[in-house]
């Protein structure tokens, strides 16, 4: 890649530049070139401009940046970041609103670094867990360099929608200020015959930069969408190092999967009026075994007594799926207590969503 509006405006600089690169061989740190080396040879005004060409030349600088991926619930946003990302990080149900905050997973390439940032479904709620869902959802939209707007193309098109949920879907656009991409998810579920006029009455709602087709589960469309996206980010350094795949803490995403089998092995309105609380995580190294005590939370005493079910089964199910799944992303045995316990309307409680990181 070339930074052509720098390197031609500014030839002399470029010039300069490249012989400080021969000088040093890139063997300075970033902190020593920007504060002590940069100036003595670049002009005050230049100083941002210069350093972006020194990292593109000496291979630090990549297409990079962050995409927040917003949408309905159960468009299938978690379902497209982890197969951007070839893994399993955010969980995935096939309930609604099973994403409650906001994850990062980090992409990265010789060339560049996408940090998609998978957040929880738009709705309407005046109930204070699914407040905050959304209120994450649209602090995502600020400072990021793309928004890809998911949507389902088995639900009604726009112009068939009622009038009050095509409002809802309007006032959610009129908050981005940042390139945006509509992606259509699950056109594996529809005759591709009416994907043209799908793709026409999405593009009528927003001055989108592309209408992309995809199938998050199957990958179909993923690698067109991810060019596109390259087209819109920015030339910089990378935000975050090449070998994480997200800036969720491992005892996070343990909590994460505990949760996930309680949506995917209890019904009704159960999986939303539970919580998981990480007790205590310790790491015995030499034992290669991670110990983890967690807590279920529920808002009453009836639904305590579903969650552990019969003798205790329905909870025995739950650790024994989240056990396995916590080994593989830790790659290490682990020792995982379960219990329940009752918080009354916790969802309501807003001094107990702070902890829950609301």
């Amino acid at each position: 890649m070339t930074v052509k509006w720098y390197k031609h405006e500014h030839k002399a600089y470029y010039n300069c530049n490249f012989a400080f690169l021969s000088m040093f061989n890139g063997k300075k740190s970033v902190s020593i070139v920007w504060n002590q080396i940069l100036p003595t040879f670049i002009p005050p005004h230049l100083k941002v401009l210069s350093f972006l060409y020194l990292m593109e030349l000496s291979g630090q600088a990549v297409k990079s940046g962050m995409v927040a991926i917003v949408g309905p619930p159960n468009a299938g946003k978690s379902t497209l970041m982890n197969q951007f990302l070839g893994q399993k990080i955010s969980i995935v149900t096939p309930k609604p609103q099973t994403t409650r905050n906001r994850i990062a997973g980090i992409v990265n390439d010789p060339e560049y670094q996408i940090v998609f940032l998978d957040t929880p479904g738009l709705h309407t709620s005046r109930e204070s867990l699914n407040t905050e869902m959304v209120k994450i959802a649209m602090e995502s939209l600020a400072d990021v360099d793309v928004v890809l707007f998911l949507v389902d193309v088995s639900l009604p098109l726009p112009e068939k929608m009622k009038e009050e949920k095509r409002a809802e879907l309007m006032a959610y656009f009129q908050q981005i200020n940042s390139p945006a991409i509509m992606v259509l998810n699950k056109i594996d579920q529809i005759d591709r015959k009416l994907m043209l006029p799908m793709i026409a009455s999405y593009a009528g709602l927003y001055p989108f930069k592309a209408v992309i087709p995809v199938s998050a589960l199957s990958g179909d469309g993923v690698e067109s969408l991810k060019n596109e996206i390259l087209t819109w980010l920015p030339i910089g350094p990378r935000l975050f190092p090449e070998d994480i795949p997200t800036d969720a803490t491992e005892r996070f995403l343990c909590g994460e999967i505990i949760r996930e089998k309680v949506f995917l092995l209890t019904g009704q309105e159960i999986p939303y009026s539970t919580a998981v609380l990480i007790e205590s995580f310790k790491e015995d190294e030499s034992k290669k075994l991670v110990t983890l005590h967690a807590a279920i939370v529920v808002e009453r005493n009836s639904q305590k007594g579903i969650v552990i079910g019969k003798g205790g089964e329905k909870l025995k199910s739950i650790g024994t799926a989240a056990r396995k799944d916590i080994e593989h992303l830790l790659g290490e045995k682990v020792l995982l207590k379960l219990w329940v316990k009752v918080h009354k309307n916790w969802s309501q409680d807003k001094r107990f969503l702070k902890e829950l990181g609301f």
